[in-house]
């Protein structure tokens, strides 16, 4: 062991950036690299529309929103609060303000500004930014393998890296063109690392549209609208597509919905279409309208609802005509789904490196030294900032425990063969 450890962080998305950004602070030397071109592609794209990097309601709150995995996750989220991101945020020349729902976004409302200050810093703190380096696991003892290619050149070629500590933070398997292609399972697997099976989270679900309804009103949103399952009620968007639905407000649901549909086969969520009317009061603007008006009329002069919700309510077979039936269904839409999105069109992932797999301080307990932080980690979240949350608490909180192992000595213990 050196007296300044070889520190290599792989991948650059906001977990492994902010490790490299912690571990930097207190001295440490440390490399990232990247399989992309640049760094914090998907950072980017969650910025589209104005980056969500937090939440504003109570901790306590905050902490629920990771449902099972909450306990695993809470003391890297007790030590990186939504205020330490706000003071990190301002510290980049990036100040930050709360929204009407409770988001926290950059004043800016972009990703760029923010990424760029954070390389910077870390450019200016010796950290070694590398891309174009794709992991390919372990070679002799504790060498990391790469394929790299600098910009300009035809061939790729294979390097061996030292490390004295390691930490991956290579993503879920969403968005792989963005970089996070869960090529690593099998990589852990063979080295005895338990790995639940990364599956889509944050994702639409396929329905069984008419060809006629697909074909006219794939890419309509549908707002605001409110969606039940299970007993819980969500309130915000969806959008209809090709396939089925999409959405924020089923994004809020896709955890027991996707469940429901690997038990059962199929899960139907109820959508009102007209969440601020009562049901009688939508039977009193009904019973205001023309029953020998066409149905489009009808709706449209009462409810002000748009074609597409009259293809929608078309979908689920004979409309009735009668007021007290029609508004029935309006406020309760059945909407049966029988697959997620595939995992490449999902926002986020479920599955991952399992608890079990890992000790208190994110260092996998069959590879001594080798740490793990971000969407690896099996756990999830809905949208609304608590993904990018989590990712740069378990980033900052496997940089401690490196920390902390390198300096009670720890060392390598590898295994040779899988």
């Amino acid at each position: 062991m050196t007296d300044n450890p070889r520190i290599v962080v792989v991948g650059g998305g906001p977990a492994g950036l902010a490790a490299a950004e912690y571990l930097s602070g207190v001295g440490y030397g440390v490399r990232v690299m990247d399989r992309m071109p640049s760094f914090g592609r998907k950072f980017l794209m969650a910025g589209r529309g104005g980056l969500n990097i937090a939440h504003s309601e109570e901790h306590a709150a905050v902490i629920e929103r990771y449902g099972p995995a909450s306990p695993w996750l809470r003391p890297a989220l007790d030590a990186w609060t939504m205020p330490d991101i706000r003071e990190w945020m301002s510290g980049l020349g990036q100040p930050s303000f709360v929204g009407s729902s409770g988001r926290v976004f950059p004043t800016g409302m972009k990703a760029s500004p923010l990424l760029r200050a954070w390389l910077a810093r870390l450019h200016a703190a010796g950290v070694v930014l590398q891309t174009r380096a794709d992991w390919l696991g372990w070679g002799e003892g504790a060498q990391l393998l790469f394929t790299t290619q600098q910009t300009g050149d035809a061939a790729a070629q294979q390097v061996a890296v030292e490390a004295d500590a390691v930490l991956l933070a290579l993503g879920g398997a969403s968005w792989p063109r963005l970089g996070s292609s869960g090529g690593w399972v099998p990589l852990l697997q063979q080295r005895g690392v338990e790995v639940a099976q990364l599956e889509p989270a944050n994702c639409g679900f396929c329905t069984q549209w008419s060809t006629l309804f697909a074909e006219r009103f794939a890419g309509t949103p549908l707002k605001p609208i409110a969606l039940t399952f299970e007993g819980r009620r969500v309130r915000g968007e969806i959008v209809l597509t090709h396939t089925g639905v999409e959405g924020g407000a089923l994004y809020a649901l896709s955890t027991p919905v996707r469940q429901a549909i690997a038990t059962q086969g199929q899960a139907t969520v109820l959508c009102d279409l007209r969440p601020d009317l009562s049901e009688q009061e939508l039977l009193g603007r009904l019973r205001a309208t023309r029953v020998r008006e066409s149905l489009s009329n009808r709706l449209r002069k009462a409810l002000r609802l748009p074609p597409a919700v009259v293809g929608l309510l078309r979908e689920q077979g004979d409309v009735p005509a009668d007021p007290r039936a029609l508004a029935a269904l309006i406020k309760a839409v059945p909407l049966t789904f029988y697959a997620p999105e595939p995992l490449a069109r999902a926002i986020s992932t479920a599955g991952g490196v399992t608890r079990a797999a890992c000790d208190e301080s994110f260092m996998l307990r069959a590879l001594p030294g080798v740490f793990v932080a971000g969407e690896m980690l099996d756990w999830e979240a809905p949208t609304g900032g608590y993904l990018l949350h989590a990712c740069l608490a378990t980033g900052r909180a496997a940089a401690k425990g490196m920390e902390a192992w390198l300096r009670k000595g720890g060392t390598r213990r590898y295994p040779l063969q899988p």
